[in-house]
């Protein structure tokens, strides 16, 4: 195993655990939310830490990291919405929805691993700054795709932005030494 793989895997597990124990505390409430709620989440996650990143002053005493690991899994519980639909009242719990958690996130690894194959890793060299503006741009592109029903021309689906989301945020997290 490779270390990205090895950084990955760490950001991951710390998600997860967070995600777990929000479901033993609140369940799967989170299941009622429609595809634009998840996306407005994420856009309030993504534009406060573009917000941290150019302000000097702070009044509410979280970092930036706090923020990537709830884009990370909004954009999860997207993908399980994209699959099982919505609900009128939790339906699932921990167990089911920690598999789908897992699931979600081994497809959106293998992902990853294909692509920073291709790229050679190259986001290693780019700034936590920029990972954020990409989220912000697929959150817009996502938006966009929302507001045409779902439907896209040429580009990929929500799916894979959803995707990306995920992994700008880990490398994101794995550039600021959150993983370790």
């Amino acid at each position: 195993m490779n270390t990205t793989s090895q950084e990955y895997d760490k950001v991951i597990a710390i998600c997860r655990t967070l995600f777990v124990n929000k479901m033993k505390d609140y369940g799967s409430a989170w299941r009622i939310l429609r595809l634009p709620s998840l996306t407005d989440q994420i856009y309030i996650k993504a534009q406060r830490i573009r917000s941290l990143q150019e302000n000097e002053v702070r009044k509410v005493d979280e970092g930036e990291a706090g923020e990537f690991i709830g884009i990370i899994n909004y954009s999860i519980m997207a993908l399980i919405q994209l699959e099982l639909g919505t609900v009128e009242q939790p339906d699932l719990d921990v167990e089911k929805a920690t598999w789908h958690y897992d699931a979600k996130i081994n497809e959106t690894k293998e992902l990853m691993e294909n692509k920073n194959h291709d790229y050679g890793e190259a986001w290693r060299e780019m700034r936590v700054n920029s990972l954020t503006d990409l989220i912000l741009q697929k959150l817009l592109r996502v938006k966009q795709i929302e507001d045409n029903k779902g439907k896209t021309l040429v580009s990929e689906g929500i799916d894979a932005n959803y995707q990306d989301m995920i992994n700008y945020a880990v490398f994101a997290l794995i550039l600021m030494n959150f993983h370790k």
